[in-house]
């Protein structure tokens, strides 16, 4: 069975730089055999890849793809943290937020972006309990936020 270095390989994605804080916060904590990884926006080489609400400026694919960054920065902040992505026992949680216009209310469509690349990555253990958020906004007017917590071992 390939690792998950090995499919996000075959997937032709590179794993970025950890997103440095942008407040007081860390990007993990390990609590025994657990990581909670902060929430990610989808920040490529330190921009946002994108700004706005979905269902107004950002369509619900476009969000989708950046639900889709902000896993892959979170994954980087994951192997930060344990070292090598087969220490992943199981993605337990994620956790996504949408900035989303009023009538918008397919957040669990966009977060899909997130999950469908972890079960790409981790496989059977990328299957994990979920939820999907409408907010007014998050941070840097980007249009999706997105957290996990990993059981290592």
């Amino acid at each position: 069975m390939p690792s998950p270095e090995e499919r996000l390989a075959g997937l032709g994605l590179t794993l970025p730089e950890v997103i440095k804080p942008l407040a007081s916060y860390t990007p993990t904590v390990r609590s025994g055999d657990h990581v909670y990884v902060s929430g990610q926006v989808p920040l490529v080489d330190g921009a946002a890849a994108g700004t706005g609400k979905v269902g107004a400026e950002v369509t619900q694919e476009r969000a989708a793809e950046l639900a889709a960054i902000c896993a892959l920065n979170g994954i980087a902040a994951l192997k930060a943290e344990v070292g090598e992505l087969s220490a992943v026992r199981r993605v337990v949680k994620v956790v996504g937020f949408v900035a989303s216009a009023p009538t918008f209310t397919a957040q669990p469509q966009v977060i899909n972006g997130a999950s469908d690349l972890i079960g790409e990555v981790f496989g059977s253990a990328g299957v994990h309990a979920r939820s999907a958020v409408g907010v007014a906004a998050l941070p840097l007017d980007v249009p999706v936020e997105v957290e996990m917590i990993a059981e290592v071992g």
